[in-house]
């Protein structure tokens, strides 16, 4: 038997599962992007505290240790990319950001490949293992690192190199080649405690971020509104329209034959004058014509008397006219209210003339004037 309230309803009851299930649906993901997140940051501070290498990891590398250097990380698939242009990257910081989005596998404008091998961190140098070489930055020797924060691509400035260059890794491996760089840095300039320090405070901000568990919707809570399609934005709009109309008919001039019906019919169908049909629009009284509007277009321009100063041309305040006069490159930008301008008009590069059709071009003194309009006719001066 389904469930009813005191008036013998179902639809509270409906309401609030509904209710529930969102907001249960909604706290789970929630929840679940937030331990994602602290699962991580979690794993980056416990990597921090315990991140360090030895001279055995080096082993089977062409590559010389100094006596107290170590292996901290190796990657087999790097490549050695080269910027084209002269730049200037930041200075290098111990700063752990977050990732700002899912890094995608694409070189940047500007940045070629030159070499490929494996990248290996050390206590005091990042080294590329080439086949056309050896690659190093030492971290003591290092003014500029920068990450690309949409492809997996870092970039070094070192003294003893004019030209920036840097490594380009795979997506999956970006990331934790840049945090364990930062941790070979800091190492290097003995600030590893300022790093973990930062990771702390990210899991105490993180851990206010936690979503709490909805609250439960109960069949009591459930309001008329929500049986109306649009829930209280519909009954709001309803309401206002309700309030607007008889304010109108009430404003409008009895004794005007087209004041009342127009104010109605902008009232009920204020979003767009289009939607109201054509049949309730009442026809306007025909009024005289106002001293500031602009005179209608004359598409085509009548013949005149002998005498006339235009030549044929239609009255403008332009100045223009079909007589002799200095030719026109650059017309008014409202020349097409007085003219009958052709279609493209803007894209002619000429001056303007009329054609045999009586319409206006900007396409004179080329070859294909008033092609599609029966040739030129004559000059339009000023």
């Amino acid at each position: 038997m389904a469930k009813t309230d005191s008036t013998g309803s179902t639809w509270r009851y409906r309401w609030a599962r509904r209710q529930n299930v969102r907001r249960v649906r909604t706290f789970r993901g929630a929840e679940a992007a937030w331990r994602r997140r602290d699962d991580e940051l979690r794993r980056l501070r416990a990597l921090a505290a315990d991140f360090q290498g030895s001279a055995a990891a080096g082993a089977g590398l062409p590559l010389e240790l100094a006596g107290d250097e170590v292996v901290l990380w190796a990657l087999p698939a790097a490549q050695l990319v080269e910027v084209r242009h002269t730049t200037v990257l930041p200075a290098p910081d111990l700063t752990v950001a977050p990732p700002a989005g899912p890094l995608r596998p694409r070189r940047p404008d500007g940045v070629r490949v030159t070499d490929a091998g494996m990248a290996v961190i050390t206590s005091r140098r990042l080294v590329l293992l080439g086949g056309r070489g050896r690659r190093d930055w030492a971290y003591g020797r290092m003014t500029g690192l920068a990450h690309d924060p949409a492809a997996p691509v870092t970039l070094i400035q070192v003294l003893d190199r004019r030209r920036t260059s840097g490594l380009m890794l795979p997506t999956d491996a970006a990331a934790d080649f840049r945090f364990k760089l930062t941790l070979a840095f800091a190492d290097a300039i003995e600030q590893r405690a300022s790093v973990l320090a930062q990771l702390d405070e990210l899991i105490a901000e993180h851990a206010q971020l936690k979503p709490f568990r909805p609250a439960v919707a109960t069949p009591a809570q459930a309001r008329l509104s929500t049986l109306v399609p649009g829930g209280r934005r519909t009954v709001a709009v309803a309401a206002a329209v309700a309030l607007l109309v008889p304010a109108a008919l009430l404003e409008s001039d009895p004794s005007d034959p087209t004041g009342g019906g127009e104010i109605a019919v902008a009232a009920t169908a204020a979003p767009t004058a289009s939607a109201v049909p054509a049949l309730v629009r009442p026809a306007a009284a025909p009024s005289a014509p106002r001293t500031s509007q602009k005179p209608a277009k004359s598409p085509r321009p009548l013949p005149t008397a002998a005498g006339d100063p235009r030549c044929g041309a239609p009255v403008n305040p332009l100045g223009y006219d079909f007589c002799s006069g200095t030719r026109i490159r650059r017309p008014a930008v409202e020349v097409c209210d007085w003219f009958d301008c052709v279609p493209q008009f803007w894209a002619g590069r000429g001056y303007l003339v009329q054609c045999r059709d009586g319409s206006v071009s900007l396409t004179g003194g080329r070859s294909n004037a008033c092609a599609e309009h029966r040739g030129v006719r004559r000059t339009v001066a000023k």
